[in-house]
């Protein structure tokens, strides 16, 4: 070999002194130890006895004989050494042999209990296995390459019978022997029954039952990789359990313990500065810091193994400079005629590069497991805590967070953890790597990579500045995205009203307004991350520039020029490519840290805010003491259910500050309840005074007794049993409860399950008891009519269930907690009269199912009030007086009064109550018609009952799921948004790059091109600075359109496409789809395209552009190479088929799986008061959240074991460029140019880290496009009819009388559903007032939808073309497809309303809903979205719906800020803003639906009186339960199953005993008042 070789001179030394084999003893001494541990582990220290699934003997066996060939070996090279001619170089195997003896004692014994005790193989033997053999393949190699044994090689085999056989042959024994054993150890066994039966009696994972090298190289996945090359991975194929590191209950553990800790700190802290009256606040812990701490130790082991691949990852440019050396020598020894360095150097040399390359990529890879492992953890703990915070906030608290807000922290913030994760740690081995780059630079070029430092350290305060910047936007944008969000969803919930009042437009521009503002601080996020893209992209040439005119021109001997050789330059290069990683990746790890930052701050924020004080109310358990007489004898006493004394309470936390109203001091009816659940503190004036909801309550309510609480709207009534709930803040007093307590709000909460789920609520099924409360709560006939009975699906906040149908649902719900207190907050107003009268008499009332409960009832009807046991009157916030019926009759006060204006006692009780059999016969006539509804059962009438209906009653279908690679169509569509420019340009900046280099090989070769004149430096210097210029102009123009320009086009394109879609549909889709799903699109989803896709697909194109030149490169410069590009390619598509196919399929079940996530969570604020009034509901549903948040961990840790398994074999494709690249080079040494060879060599070393990150992008880039094509399926969803039709001809002043034609109208809520209006045919005169009546399901609300169109005739154009479950039909000019006879027709004033735009009938007809909806935002804008009115005429609606003097009294007036929902209003003053709505709007068609049931007899009878006043000259339809409320109608419309029973005037009916609403009448009670 050629002299000075530092390689040969290390092998020479220990082939002189036997040094070589002690690499194979050495192993050995650690090894004994750890085999031995292990054996103790297993039989003694573990505790746990031999599994009993037996041993497999195909593994087993050879592995035991494979180990003792290789010790029978080991004693025949001992013996051969020590007896030949070799003993000489002997020495250090003789040391050695005992050592070896031992270790493969143990080892054999060790396998014989590792598979007694274990299923999967020993990590311990597998490691003990692979350090023997590359000590031993090492020490064969010195030996293969001493000159000497050439001969030996030679020689003929010696004969079998002789016992000393050569060393060398002995040694080939025991390295084969120990790699048939580590085969055996190694080799998956999935396939054994040992683990298959292990399996399936534990549970096992298939990374529990992987061995160390399956998990190093993530083998385990390939069952799951090759099963998703083959099919769509679907969510059955990642059903395995979850890991319980993973688990969220784990996790939350782990977090809270800290974090509970760290918050009573800083609340301890807080009240101290209080007590001073210091402004200034502690700083709030971090909750970043906290997470960090819960994994100090895994950090630190993962941090040391980092720094070690690191390390590693520096082997292959150190070793390159020494084949570069290599290929020096050996042309300056031929061109000198000298013998030539071996090949066997540069083998050695390229085998080193690829092995560094390897190890260094299987320590990152497992490193990055770790990282992941804990961001998957962090995140699924973090969600638990914030979904508990949730359900234990205060009033106050609750009003700063709205659920928009709330799904954000969950969907955006804790995902934060998942983007940042791998990044997170680099904030400490960035230094490190970027330090021993340097170091390598220094050994390079000496003290001249300073001037390359002095250009980093020149860009370093760039860094910083534009990171600040970034912390301020990212701040900025996640502010507007969560407005955004609220506002969404608030539509989204109450959409219909939305539709009917024909608002899509009004906020769409606040949608717009808020849209823009979120974009802009998106712009100013992309311009930085541009800047700082740019910067680091081009600081790698700006170093190389700085630091080669050094070195050119100082870097020798006295600072004289230095000789620019291959080993120089293309070394230097490539370590400045090394270092352009870490120094790349600091923008993105820095933007990543920030955006952690800021997230966990914002989730701390929210953690920190005040919880309800569970200290309000004294909760005790049923009391069971008897009294004794003189005599000591027992005597029974009426026992306390709820008590309360000198009780005062608030909504809002400052009325503390103001002292205790006094008994005598008079509330306004307007105040005394303005400030429920979600009042909102920021609307409230400085000067304006906060007084307490409730004062001086004394309430006592006895066991068993059944308490009313009567009085107007907005007296506290609700806000009474709030204070028993302890949802108030307790200013005064005491509250006392003995027993459980049932709530049932006065808006039904009903969760997306089945009707019998939504029942039971978690508690055991008992049938004979669930019968009976089904009957009680008049269910029975609407269970029978629904397609699966009880276990039919109920849609989102019971979307198919009639406004009844939900309230008894959770009437049958409470009763079926069999609690001893139950609080019913109206429930009897969303029924129908003889609904009403079944549950009194059969669930609520004396004689009721709760007759021996505890019963405190809120009601606006005043028929029952006779049979309560106490009567409790609310005014001004106070019980003005109680006692039972007899009493406040006799009293004559304010109960008398409206006693005697509003009604009379029933004189005849008999004639009202119903038998068994009467309200059986009467409820089965309740129908399904109107429930919006439930799926059809089935095709075949025969099969009746026997069809199995438990697969029949979905409603709400599975979330698609697209299948295979994401189409061409979504990226076309893509591209087409963002502009083919910024694709093409990349090209152009790779060409930049590459002609950098050539420049630079073009000045080291200079000296062989002959006839050439010789050129200063500088001249190369100003060619390259050129060059460098050229790339940073044409970087900064990609950068900047790629991330500024077309991805903020492509955001607003898409998201506006989105929105427009959405806003359009048709009712019958949000039916039929979770709120969650579409709430999912505009967070998420949006979130990736506005921020991921922009940040990720520049840099895909820009590393796609880079293997592209890198390969060309190579080929160029080493022709050779070529052939082994296919193979290599080949390998490169398979390996990103089977990925791409697998990976895509998992994103988008993660992305289905996050839906059902947000949905619970929507639910469970929705009925928060409800959850936590119910003893173990709130444990339960934290369990249900637990689950769904595992299942999506479960999915995401898959994903990500998917993207390891991706990384290993693309770094062993990578090294393997890398060493066919520098085999070739050595192999054809003397035929290639050492320049083209350096140049070559760099750019394969640099494919490693640009091939994994090219392949990663490119599935992360499809990933992401999964939201594009999430967003493409809801942009193209069927919508409904046009808002407005060009061809229409209206009369300007249509309608101008108001006559309303129904034409045998018949119409369906979907295809495929049964008819909900049959053959309508009716006509309504102008101005006629028209009552419309009927059972619950009759079709009632049915008809006024149809009068909306948001249903269309069965069967007509829009029905179909608006059908969400058929492809949308091609529109054409659409001007013949309106109408259409197939359902019927409805006619105003003689216009079709079929053949005209929505906007055009919406915006005509006024309607006073249901459910009174307010949206957050002023009350004018409620009023009036468009700003179309003058501020007069604001408030004349308001005073003529009774609501001016408490809307004057509210601070700011009109400008008074709605809370989400309306809830700062009472349902009552909700319902007459509702009026003062329609009072504004001066249609000729105006719509009461059920518009008076939240409200008192009273205020009833002021809309009423408003009604008959003010709507006069109008056409009037309403809908009411209270058929009092339509007696005094001109004619009365009586539906049954959805068709027209009656249509006369009401004198007339009721002289009828056989007509249906002669019936209702009777059953309501009116009868008895006329006779009266």
């Amino acid at each position: 070999m050629y002299k000075g070789d530092p390689i040969q001179e290390w092998v020479d030394f220990l082939i002189k002194y036997g040094g070589h084999y002690v690499l194979i003893g050495l192993p050995s001494l650690f090894a004994i130890f750890s085999l031995r541990s292990r054996n103790r582990y297993l039989t003694k220290t573990c505790g746990q006895p031999p599994h009993q699934y037996g041993r497999t003997g195909l593994i087993y066996w050879p592995g035991q004989l494979f180990l003792f060939v290789a010790w029978s070996a080991i004693l025949a090279l001992s013996y051969s050494l020590g007896t030949g001619p070799y003993i000489a170089t002997a020495d250090g195997l003789l040391m050695s042999t005992p050592l070896i003896l031992i270790a493969l004692f143990y080892a054999l014994i060790l396998n014989r209990n590792e598979h007694r005790y274990e299923t999967r193989s020993s990590d311990t033997l597998f490691v003990y296995y692979l350090i023997t053999l590359f000590g031993s393949g090492l020490s064969l190699f010195i030996l293969f390459s001493e000159h000497d044994r050439l001969a030996i090689r030679q020689m003929d085999p010696p004969p079998i019978f002789e016992y000393k056989m050569d060393p060398f042959r002995y040694l080939l024994v025991f390295i084969g022997a120990i790699s048939l054993a580590f085969f055996f150890e190694a080799l998956p066994r999935g396939w054994t029954r040992v683990q298959r039966e292990s399996k399936a009696q534990e549970g096992l994972t298939a990374y529990d039952q992987a061995n160390w090298f399956s998990r190093l190289t993530f083998h385990f996945m390939q069952p799951l990789m090759s099963l998703g090359a083959k099919r769509t991975i679907t969510v059955e194929d990642l059903d395995e359990k979850t890991p319980e590191s993973k688990k969220a209950h784990v996790n939350y553990e782990r977090i809270s313990s800290i974090w509970d800790k760290k918050a009573a700190r800083y609340y301890k802290q807080v009240n101290k500065r209080k007590a001073k009256n210091s402004k200034r606040m502690p700083a709030q812990p971090s909750l970043l810091l906290t997470v960090l701490s819960v994994n100090t130790w895994r950090i630190t082991k993962m941090m040391i193994v980092r720094m070690m691949s690191y390390a590693l990852l520096f082997v292959a440019p150190f070793l390159f400079s020494y084949l570069l050396k290599f290929f020096t020598d050996y042309d300056d020894a031929i061109n000198r005629g000298k013998t030539p360095p071996a090949m066997a150097n540069g083998l050695l040399i390229a085998a080193g590069i690829f092995i560094g390359t390897i190890a260094s990529a299987i320590l990152l890879t497992s490193s990055s497991v770790v990282c992941s492992d804990m961001a998957i953890e962090a995140r699924s703990g973090l969600i638990a805590m914030i979904y508990r915070k949730s359900l234990r906030l205060s009033p106050a608290a609750r009003s700063k967070s709205t659920l928009g807000e709330i799904s954000n922290y969950m969907a955006v913030d804790t995902e934060s953890w998942m983007a940042a994760g791998n990044l997170l740690p680099l904030v400490l081995t960035l230094p490190v790597e970027i330090g021993l780059g340097l170091l390598l630079l220094y050994r390079l070029l000496g003290w001249s990579f300073l001037a390359g430092i002095a250009v980093f350290a020149v860009v370093s305060p760039i860094q910083t500045l534009f990171a600040s910047f970034l912390h301020s936007y990212q701040k900025n944008k996640l502010k507007a995205m969560d407005n955004r969000l609220r506002l969404m969803t608030e539509i989204l919930t109450n959409i219909k009203i939305v539709k009917l009042y024909s608002w899509e437009d009004a906020f769409r521009k606040k949608i717009d307004v808020l849209r823009d503002r979120e974009l802009g601080a998106q712009r100013a996020l992309s311009k930085v991350r541009a800047v700082l893209l740019m910067v680091f992209s081009s600081v790698n040439l700006m170093m190389i520039l700085a630091t080669f005119a050094v070195y050119s021109n100082f870097g020798g001997p006295d600072f004289t020029p230095a000789e620019m050789t291959p080993q120089i330059v293309f070394v230097g290069i490539a370590l400045f490519g090394m270092m352009s990683r870490p120094l790349g990746i600091i923008p993105l790890a820095i933007s990543h840290v920030i955006l952690l930052r800021t997230s966990n701050r914002r989730i701390a924020s929210f953690l920190l805010l005040e919880e309800i004080d569970p200290t309000v109310v004294e909760r005790h358990g049923r009391q069971t003491g008897h009294s004794k007489d003189a005599d000591g004898n027992g005597i029974s006493s009426p026992l306390t259910a709820v008590e309360i004394e000198n009780g005062c309470f608030a909504w809002d936390k400052e009325s503390i500050s103001e002292p205790t109203t006094p008994a005598t001091t008079t509330l306004s009816p307007a105040e005394a309840e303005r400030q429920p659940l979600l009042a909102d503190q920021t609307s409230s004036t400085s000067g304006s005074v906060s007084r307490p909801t409730l004062t001086n309550i004394q309430l006592s309510v006895l066991e068993g007794n059944l308490t009313a609480i009567v009085g107007r709207i907005g007296q506290g009534k609700s806000s009474l049993l709030s204070a028993i709930l302890g949802e108030m803040y307790k200013l005064e007093g005491s509250v006392r409860t003995y027993g459980n307590i049932a709530y049932v709000p006065q808006q039904a909460w009903i969760v997306n399950a089945t009707v019998r789920e939504n029942i039971l609520l978690g508690k055991p099924f008992d049938q004979e008891k669930y019968d009976k409360i089904i009957y009680a709560s008049g269910l029975r006939p609407d269970i029978d009519m629904l397609p699966a009975e009880d276990l039919t699906e109920i849609g989102e906040r019971g979307i198919n269930l009639s406004g009844g149908q939900k309230q008894r649902v959770s009437l049958a719900r409470a009763a079926y907690q069999d609690a001893d207190i139950y609080l019913l907050d109206d429930p009897l107003s969303a029924v129908d009269a003889h609904v009403d009268q079944h549950l009194w008499q059969n669930l609520v009332g004396p004689s009721g199912l709760l007759k021996d409960k505890t019963r405190i009832l809120i009601t606006h009807g005043i028929h029952h009030l006779s049979e309560v046991d106490q009567i409790i009157v609310m005014k001004d916030g106070t019980i003005s007086e109680a006692g039972d019926y007899q009493q406040l009759m006799s009293a004559q006060d304010a109960f008398y009064q409206l006693i005697y204006d509003f009604s009379v006692k029933r004189q005849h009780d008999h004639s009202h109550s119903m038998d068994e059999d009467t309200i059986t016969q009467d409820s089965s006539e309740i129908k399904k018609a109107e429930h919006k509804t439930t799926e059809a059962t089935t095709t075949d009438s025969s099969a009746g009952k026997a069809i199995d209906k438990a697969g029949s009653g979905g409603l709400v279908g599975k979330e698609k799921v697209e299948e295979g690679k994401v189409g061409w169509r979504v990226y076309l569509d893509y591209a087409r948004a963002v502009a083919f420019v910024c694709l093409c340009l990349y090209g152009v900046v790779q060409a930049c790059q590459i002609s950098t280099n050539f420049w630079l090989r073009y000045w080291i070769t200079a000296d062989e091109r002959e006839g050439e004149e010789n050129r200063p430096p500088y001249f190369y210097l100003a060619g390259y600075a050129s060059l460098v210029l050229l790339f940073l102009v044409v970087d900064v123009t990609v950068n900047y359109m790629a991330n500024v320009v077309c991805g903020m086009r492509s955001a607003r394109i898409l998201y506006n496409q989105l929105l427009t879609r959405v806003l359009r549909y048709p009712m019958s889709t949000f039916d039929t789809t979770p709120l969650g799903r579409i709430v999912n699109r505009f967070s998420s989803d949006v979130a990736a395209i506005d921020s991921t896709l922009p940040e990720q697909l520049p840099g895909f194109l820009g590393f796609s552009s880079s293997v592209v030149g890198i390969v060309c490169v190579i080929g160029y410069s080493t022709p050779p190479f070529l052939y082994a590009v296919p193979p290599l390619l080949l390998a490169f598509l398979i390996i990103q088929n089977y990925y791409i196919k697998s990976s895509g399929a998992v994103k988008r079940i993660i992305s289905v799986a996050k839906s059902p996530l947000y949905q619970h969570f929507s639910e469970s604020l929705a009925g928060v008061s409800t959850i936590r009034s119910l003893e173990g509901l709130q444990s339960q549903f934290i369990a249900e959240n637990e689950s769904r948040t595992d299942a999506i961990a479960r999915k995401t840790d898959t994903f990500m074991l998917i993207n390891r398994w991706l990384t290993i074999r693309i770094q062993v494709i990578s090294a393997s460029v890398i060493l066919s690249a520098a085999v070739l080079a050595v192999l054809n040494v003397d035929q290639l140019d050492s320049s083209l060879v350096g140049l070559a060599m760099t750019y394969a070393l640099n494919l490693t880290n640009v091939a994994v990150i090219l392949v990663r992008t490119s599935s992360e880039v499809q990933n992401q496009f999964v939201s594009v094509e999430r967003i493409q399926e809801y942009s193209e969803k069927p919508i409904e009819a046009p808002l407005e039709v060009a061809h229409s001809q209206l009369p300007e002043n249509w309608p101008e009388h108001g006559r309303i034609t129904f034409n045998k109208y018949s119409a369906r809520y979907r295809e495929g559903l049964d008819l909900c209006l049959k053959d309508a045919t009716f006509t309504v005169e102008p101005q006629e007032k028209v009552g419309i009546v009927g059972r619950t399901g009759a079709g009632k609300s049915s008809l006024t939808l149809a009068l909306f169109r948001i249903i269309e005739a069965a069967d007509s154009f829009w029905a179909l073309a608006s059908d969400p479950s058929r492809p949308e039909l091609p529109m054409g000019d659409c001007l013949d497809n309106f109408g259409g006879v197939a359902g019927g027709s409805i006619e105003i004033d003689g216009v079709d309303i079929s053949m005209i735009g929505l906007r055009q009938l919406r915006q005509r007809l006024s309607i006073i809903p249901q459910d009174p909806t307010l949206f957050a935002g002023t009350i004018r804008e409620n009023l009036d979205p468009f700003f179309e009115l003058e501020e007069s005429s604001l408030w004349e609606a308001l005073e003529r719906a009774h609501l001016k003097e408490f809307i004057a009294s509210l601070p700011g007036g009109l400008s008074f800020e709605v809370s989400a929902n309306g809830d700062n209003f009472s349902m009552g003053q909700r319902s007459l803003i509702c009026l003062a709505r329609a009072l504004l709007r001066k249609t000729k068609v105006l719509v009461l639906d059920e518009a008076t049931a939240s409200v008192d007899i009273e205020t009833d009878e002021l809309i009423q009186k408003t009604i008959r006043t003010e709507f006069k000259d109008r056409t009037i339809l309403t809908i009411a339960h209270r058929i009092k409320t339509v007696m005094d109608s001109d004619k009365v419309l009586v539906l049954e199953n959805g068709r027209v029973q009656e249509f006369e005037e009401p004198r007339t009916l009721l002289t009828k005993p056989e007509s249906l609403f002669y019936r209702l009448a009777d059953q309501a009670g009116e009868l008895d008042l006329r006779r009266l």
